[in-house]
């Protein structure tokens, strides 16, 4: 794990669960689920391919899709996308964090 607690394997892609728990097992082509999900063929290719998201509409088309929950491919996406932002750059690590005090200061103006 890393200081912040995330995982340190690379997270699967959610276009390579897409093929590899649905289509290749049910015998789906791309050109077939995209009909089924109302997206155009590229669209589902780029997701499957690792060029694209999971977006929140494309989370709700898929749930529908797969009796799965939008939160499921969303998360997905968001471990994804987190694991690489935090292996891919170090910029991050040099914000410096309020102190603890400072946080939980409560103020008379605030309330």
């Amino acid at each position: 794990m890393s200081t912040m607690g995330r995982m340190t394997r690379r997270p699967t892609h959610p276009g390579i669960i897409i093929k590899e728990d649905y289509l290749t097992p049910l015998s789906i082509t791309i050109k077939d689920m995209a009909a089924t999900l109302c997206v155009s063929r590229k669209t589902l290719s780029k997701i499957i391919n690792e060029r694209g998201v999971i977006t929140p509409d494309m989370a709700l088309r898929l749930s529908r899709a797969f009796d799965t929950t939008p939160d499921f491919w969303l998360n997905l996406q968001k471990n994804f996308d987190l694991w690489h932002a935090e292996t891919g750059s170090t910029e991050w690590r040099k914000v410096k964090p309020f102190s603890y005090k400072m946080l939980h200061h409560r103020s008379s103006s605030l309330g």
